[in-house]
């Protein structure tokens, strides 16, 4: 084998609206704090347990082309998918899984196989000293 096994820590988007962005990820995928930047009323920057980093940028105005998706492991997929459709989001023609966040963001749910591995990779903290 070449190389070594790894996977993504997290992802950085600039976003629009930093403050939709936190509520959403963590209301609908339990995707809570890790750090900030800033204040949590106002952050310039905002990780979160699960791999997302969000970037306020309330101008920026760049091709929705920034990412073409994120994929995202549940526990749960239809507990999380009946969650998102409390947000103002719409379903996407890949399937019922697939929704566009209002900022042009695109997300797939995924079912989690075991369910068990998504509170395992949780479990770790990629900036905690050995």
């Amino acid at each position: 084998m070449k190389g070594s096994k790894a996977y993504v820590e997290h992802v950085a988007i600039w976003v629009k609206d930093i403050q939709w962005h936190i509520r959403f990820f963590e209301d609908v995928l339990g995707m809570t704090m890790r750090e900030v930047d800033g204040s949590i009323d106002a952050p310039r920057q905002y990780w979160t347990l699960g791999g997302l980093q969000f970037i306020h940028a309330p101008e920026h105005e760049g091709p929705e082309g920034r990412l073409a998706h994120l994929g995202v492991m549940c526990e749960d997929l239809e507990q999380a998918l009946a969650a998102a459709r409390e947000y103002d989001v719409t379903q996407m023609p890949q399937g019922f899984n697939w929704l566009r966040l209002p900022d042009g963001l695109a997300v797939e749910f995924i079912q989690a196989k075991p369910a068990v591995c998504v509170a395992q990779a949780l479990a770790i903290n990629p900036r905690a000293e050995a």
